[in-house]
């Protein structure tokens, strides 16, 4: 499916947050690591070391560290969630050019994190991007992580989505193969951490850009006008 048919049959375009619509390079999610390793350290009262090392394993085992100290240590999310997002955004520059882009595309624009809503807040205002119909969280996804389908099921009944008219917009490879199994197009950005790229080969990616804005920008220049966007 080239770029032009691509976006005259969108009706959704799905952003995930971290990592996406920001550089990797900002490296916010260094800060939630270590983040995460205090809370586990403070909660559990653990040394650090240890700390780290449950961290470490609670990800591999569940993929999400979160779900992990919740099933097997009982540990409250709300109280994780807003440890271990309590960083400093200075890193996120303002982005006018992305900003340009996602207003000039056609269709509903949503975002789908494994954060929070006040995180997706913080980061967006650092952007300088409004203009989505609805933010889906961890929170929303009950705390079941992507790429675990059963979040995606939830997100697209929860805002009316028909994946075969929806764009997936993801850093992380692997979290595209739900997408594309339900329907959706699929968008790679590359350019985040060795481990992100894990899933990357397949059928289920679509379009690979390392230039979000960039990529974007080509797709509005390339398209013609269609009715009902936003």
């Amino acid at each position: 499916m080239n770029q032009t048919s691509t976006l005259s049959q969108i009706d959704h375009w799905v952003f995930d947050l971290d990592n996406t619509l920001y550089p990797a390079s900002c490296n916010l999610f260094s800060q939630i690591d270590w983040r995460m390793t205090g809370f586990i350290s403070e909660t559990l009262k653990l040394p650090p070391e240890e700390a780290r090392a449950l961290q470490k394993a609670m990800f591999r085992k569940y993929g999400y560290t979160l779900r992990g100290l919740m099933l097997e240590h009982g540990v409250p999310p709300t109280d994780f969630l807003d440890y271990v997002h309590d960083i400093d955004y200075a890193p996120v520059p303002a982005c006018s050019r992305l900003k340009a882009a996602l207003e000039a595309l056609p269709g509903e624009k949503l975002i789908f994190t494994n954060g929070t809503v006040r995180h997706a807040e913080r980061v967006l205002e650092r952007l300088g991007l409004d203009g989505f119909a609805g933010i889906f969280d961890i929170v929303a996804a009950d705390y079941t992580p992507k790429p675990d389908p059963a979040p995606y099921d939830r997100f697209v009944k929860r805002h009316a989505v028909d994946p075969r008219r929806a764009a997936m917009v993801e850093d992380i490879a692997r979290n595209l193969v739900p997408a594309a199994a339900l329907g959706m197009t699929t968008v790679w950005v590359t350019g985040s951490p060795d481990w992100a790229k894990d899933g990357s080969e397949g059928d289920h990616i679509h379009h690979a850009t390392d230039d979000l804005a960039g990529w974007l920008e080509t797709l509005t220049a390339k398209a013609p006008d269609t009715p009902g966007g936003s």
